[in-house]
């Protein structure tokens, strides 16, 4: 096949593969609908699906100005002042425009897909990154590498409506739009880098790590002597337009310029200024001058940098570092100062299986392509190489930073994977020498008989014709034949061959199978890894009966539809944080916390009701409107994340408010021990969510009931509610809602009126039986 043909076919076969990548993408990430439903999953996508119907329905100034009274009760909350709009913007954009074009699709169909959807363009975004980085067939790799991986899966099946949705997507193509634009110097290229920033900024607080990830780049080719108009122009059109668009988002404002998280980028700007202004002085003054003025001005802007900075950050000018941010250098920090971080699973450091988990072969592959960046060490290599460094960091101290870590490995781990087929599948025996960075061995005549001259002339008449097809010059033909030729006559001559073993087809053949089966053993990986484990929405339990059939467990769905339809419209429903925003958005409830954690005071507030006595409990319910209480539990199912486990982080967070009223320590036995049963400490026993959690609970296996999540045999006789009374328990046991009762009619404590009540049933069951 002639060169312009191989080129045509290249042509067609590129974009071709891009788009099966694509769909590949996207059904990938389609079983959870294909078992359960279109439905939205998890948590936080619950609210950014209600913010998105408010905006649909109520158009964008609505939106931006809206006070949402049925969330963090009696505060409320200032939604568009404390949001991340881009994925709302963006759902809500796509749905009209399906709309102008007569596709009468529901936002709840549009907010399902959004993130496979762009988990196509996420794949195109690797592979133009990838491109600028070595070749088109390594962007190839990296696509379907980035579309299938376990670890961008985990964030971006269908359903998952939450904001990494889309931003992984702006983060990698904001990655590419840098590096072609110091590539290029072009300051086009910076604004649309500017603009896509702009866009992620809008889409996720891990904006920042864009924010600090280039300015170290354009300062570590500053401390590589790489200084170029190139650097100065793409970077300060990128910071001056990116910055003053991002504070266009009332949640950001103007942290660019207030908070410590933004100054390595202020900070490189202004270096990079100095640097051009000493540049251009250089131009002026002779070198002795130059260095006097150099020496002075570096002494002279050093001083004032300092001291601007410690008078800014002591004033309050600039805010100090977060307790987030601590907690990314110290992973005990966030336990003892902020547990209601802590208290989130996916902000637990990382366990090494997460990375072959979530990354399979490619973590093996990842040191392998960052290596062959070290080797080549051009300017967006560089790039690469930090990016790896302190995304590999990041993710290790935090499980959801395995997002921002996946791109870069697939990037990585598509370049060595290409660099292996290159070598391995390359015709000529002299490239394959040149690509592993020596000589042709030779081996004695006696082992092997070596080629013939003739067939050696023949080779090198190949090798030379390849050289000149591709320098398209005559001299460089001659040179390569004659420098063939005398390699071939000095071999003969010596009787020794040219060929190197491991360069044989079949030698050639057994690296491409292996290389092949590890493709299919990664296919295999995600498809199971995705199936199985990122595929299952958290609000739809699946699970196996004794004969292997399927059981669904639809228990929050059919407690949040008993909510909506049995409650009042103004009623007020208590419950841990987790499950504010799914019960805003399916029960349409007012709730007083949710999953914005905001207001620690608050959310400790609920944590005191939950872990004192019901006396203390039934003050703050009263001083809250509170109408309803709800829990999870899941000693009857088995279910391990019910609020039993989650009960010493509700301790730990009321501690730290109300340190004389909750303590941790009295939950614990005289061995240490976290115990339910028998051995439970009184002051365990006599807490509200112990009380609601095991209320009843002894009746199910008449008095021999056994905590299926604990392995804790219960005792026969069950606590007993008196502020409390049960309202509503789900199929399953999984959800349990309980009516706050109001002040007695006569005054009498609720305790004794409980008591009372129960005394004259007990008289009337008697009299009925005589």
């Amino acid at each position: 096949m002639s060169a312009e043909s191989t080129s045509t076919v290249a042509k067609v076969l590129k974009p071709t593969i891009l788009i099966l990548i694509a769909v590949v993408a996207i059904a990938s990430r389609l079983f959870s609908i294909i078992r359960f439903e279109s439905v939205i999953h998890e948590f936080d996508p619950w609210f950014n699906y209600r913010t998105t119907q408010h905006l649909v329905k109520n158009g964008f100034y609505d939106f931006w100005n809206w006070f949402d009274e049925k969330s963090w009760y009696p505060l409320g909350r200032v939604v568009g002042g404390t949001v991340y709009p881009g994925i709302m913007v963006t759902s809500a954009l796509i749905h009209n425009v399906l709309h102008f074009f007569n596709f009468p699709v529901d936002i709840r169909n549009v907010c399902v897909f959004l993130a496979p959807m762009f988990s196509g363009l996420t794949a195109f975004s690797a592979y133009l990154l990838t491109k600028e980085l070595k070749d088109s067939s390594a962007g190839l790799l990296a696509a379907a590498f980035l579309g299938v991986a376990p670890g961008y899966i985990s964030r971006s099946v269908a359903g998952s409506y939450d904001n990494e949705g889309i931003a992984i997507f702006l983060l990698v193509f904001t990655f590419y739009l840098w590096i072609k634009a110091v590539k290029t110097g072009s300051a086009f290229f910076g604004l649309l880098t500017a603009l896509f920033y702009f866009y992620m900024v809008s889409a996720w607080g891990g904006y920042v790590f864009i924010t600090n990830l280039l300015p170290l780049h354009a300062f570590t080719l500053l401390l590589m002597g790489r200084y170029s108009n190139r650097l100065y122009v793409s970077y300060s059109t990128f910071y001056a337009v990116g910055t003053l668009l991002s504070m266009q988002i009332p949640f950001v404002g103007f942290q660019p310029t207030r908070t410590s998280e933004h100054m390595a980028a202020l900070g490189v700007f202004g270096l990079l200024q100095l640097y051009a202004f000493a540049e251009l002085v250089r131009g002026y003054v002779t070198p002795k001058q130059f260095k006097s003025l150099l020496k002075g001005g570096i002494s002279v802007v050093a001083i004032l940098a300092v001291v601007a900075l410690t008078l800014l950050s002591l004033s309050g000018v600039i805010a100090p570092f977060t307790g987030r941010f601590y907690s990314l250098y110290d992973t005990g920090y966030a336990k003892i100062h902020i547990p209601i971080i802590a208290s989130v699973s996916e902000h637990q450091p990382t366990a090494w299986t997460a990375f072959f988990f979530d990354l399979q072969m490619l973590i093996f592959l990842f040191p392998a392509g960052v290596y062959l960046c070290f080797k080549e060490l051009k300017d967006e290599h560089v790039f690469i190489i930090l990016y790896s460094v302190f995304a590999s960091y990041f993710a290790g101290v935090m499980v959801r930073l395995m997002l921002t870590l996946t791109p870069v490995v697939c990037v990585s781990a598509a370049i060595a994977y290409s660099t292996l087929l290159d070598t391995y599948l390359e015709k000529s025996e002299h490239v394959l020498a040149s690509n592993l960075g020596g000589a042709l061995p030779r081996v004695p005549a006696a082992d092997t008989p070596g080629p013939s001259s003739a067939s050696d002339v023949k080779a090198a008449g190949n090798v030379s014709k390849k050289t000149a097809a591709k320098g398209g010059a005559k001299a460089a033909s001659k040179a390569g034949d004659n420098e063939t030729k005398a390699h071939s006559k000095t071999s003969a001559a010596s009787g020794e061959k040219k060929r190197f073993p491991i360069f044989n087809w079949d030698s050639r053949a057994m690296v491409i199978m292996q290389l092949t089966w590890f493709l299919f053993m990664f296919a295999w990986h995600c498809t199971y890894v995705t199936s199985g484990s990122y595929s299952s929405p958290s609000i739809v339990l699946a699970t196996r009966n004794h004969d292997g059939s399927q059981l669904i467990i639809d228990d929050f769905r059919e407690a949040y539809y008993w909510l909506r339809k049995n409650t009042d419209d103004d009623a007020k429903v208590m419950s841990w944080w987790d499950y504010g925003y799914q019960m805003a958005g399916m029960a349409n409830i007012t709730t007083l916390v949710d999953n914005n954690t905001w207001n620690n005071t608050h959310i400790a507030t609920v944590g005191k009701a939950m872990s004192t006595s019901e006396e203390v409990s039934y003050q703050v319910l009263r001083q809250h409107d509170v109408d309803y209480v709800l829990i999870l539990f899941g000693g009857v199912i088995g279910y391990s994340g019910d609020d039993i486990n989650k009960f010493l982080w509700m301790i730990r967070i009321a501690e730290g408010v109300y340190p004389n009223d909750v303590k941790e320590s009295t939950f614990f036995t005289s061995r240490g021990e976290y115990k339910v049963d028998h051995d439970a400490t009184p002051t365990m026993k006599n807490s509200l969510m112990y009380k609601m959690s095991y209320y009843r609970f002894a009746e199910l296996s008449g008095g021999n009931a056994v905590d299926h999540v604990r392995n804790a045999r219960m005792p026969s006789e069950g606590p007993t509610l008196s502020v409390l009374e049960e309202a509503y328990t789900s199929t399953n046991w999984l959800v349990r809602i309980y009516k706050v009762k109001d002040l007695d009619n006569l005054g009498r404590d609720l305790k004794d009126a409980t008591a009372f009540d129960k005394g004259k049933a007990r008289r009337v069951s008697a009299l009925k039986r005589k």
